[in-house]
């Protein structure tokens, strides 16, 4: 037997993990779980801002839609139990269908992207989601461990605002996540985005970049930005702690259009400058995740 007490060759406690000899944690039922149904998934997005009202969720919706269209599978997971928008956005009416008493089978954008959300499991869709956090922890685990995703080379988590329990559950459950921060450009969404930042060191979450969106407004007209929100804060923000900046999207009139037509824009016919914002920003997180997997 291997000798680890503080006077071996190792200088480690028997506690410590970096022996092979070290005991190692038992698998419980919702690891097993998990690892089951999210065993096929290579990449897992966790969007957040800690502020709401920045966009998350048209962050969320047309990065999927622009990497689905790139070639990739991709999930959607929409966590924000009170406000859930992702499938609105994409035009989904549909339930999540039971395969069995123990799985449920996503619903499905354009047959290109699996979607879940609590807005999929309510019958009446005005109705008010009214729960504690436990309630919320315990669902967003069910989405986890009992959603039969399949094979996706993307997951993206869209989060409601803050850095609270939704958070948590995610990131716990799913420790190699990687986060995509979004951002406005003005002080007052940047404070609590370093707040968010704060909250990812403390958990040790992995920041994977920042999107810094509503970047000025793109003029119908001319063509040009009038920077009504100012633009670069985020960027600015970026650079100075060393965060890897995918792009700004702009405030453009045919996102308000995608959203009442229930369709990402990316997936609008027509050239728009917020399109080619998104479809840019999507080929930057998918040239990082793919350079870093060889």
């Amino acid at each position: 037997m291997a000798d680890c007490s503080p006077s071996s060759r190792c200088g480690k406690s028997a506690a410590c993990s970096g022996c092979s000899s070290a005991p190692q944690p038992l698998e419980t039922a919702k690891s097993r779980a998990l690892r089951k149904t999210l065993g096929g998934i290579r990449n897992t997005l966790f969007v957040m801002s800690g502020k709401g009202g920045v966009g998350k969720s048209a962050v969320t919706v047309n990065l999927a839609a622009a990497l689905a269209n790139a070639g990739l599978r991709v999930g959607s997971l929409d966590v924000d139990m009170h406000g859930p928008s992702v499938p609105s956005l994409l035009g989904i009416d549909a339930h999540l269908a039971p395969r069995d008493e123990e799985v449920l089978v996503p619903a499905y954008y354009r047959e290109k992207i699996a979607v879940v959300s609590m807005d999929s499991l309510l019958a009446d869709r005005d109705t008010a989601i009214i729960w504690r956090g436990p309630k919320k922890t315990a669902a967003i685990n069910q989405f986890l461990t009992s959603v039969a995703w399949g094979n996706l080379d993307v997951l993206l988590v869209d989060s409601p605002p803050g850095t609270g329990d939704e958070h948590l559950a995610v990131l716990q459950a799913i420790p190699d996540a990687r986060c995509i921060m979004v951002t406005t450009p003005q002080e007052i969404s940047l404070a609590d985005v370093r707040k968010a930042l704060h909250f990812l060191e403390r958990i040790k979450a992995d920041l994977m970049g920042l999107v810094e969106n509503m970047s000025g407004l793109s003029c119908p007209h001319c063509g040009g930005s009038i920077d009504i929100f100012s633009s670069g804060g985020g960027e600015a923000l970026a650079k100075a702690r060393g965060i890897p900046f995918f792009g700004r999207i702009p405030i453009d009139p045919a996102m308000l259009v995608a959203a009442d037509a229930r369709c990402p824009l990316v997936d609008m016919d027509g050239d728009f400058p917020s399109k080619e914002a998104f479809i840019n920003i999507a080929l930057n997180v998918k040239k990082r995740l793919f350079s870093e997997e060889k």
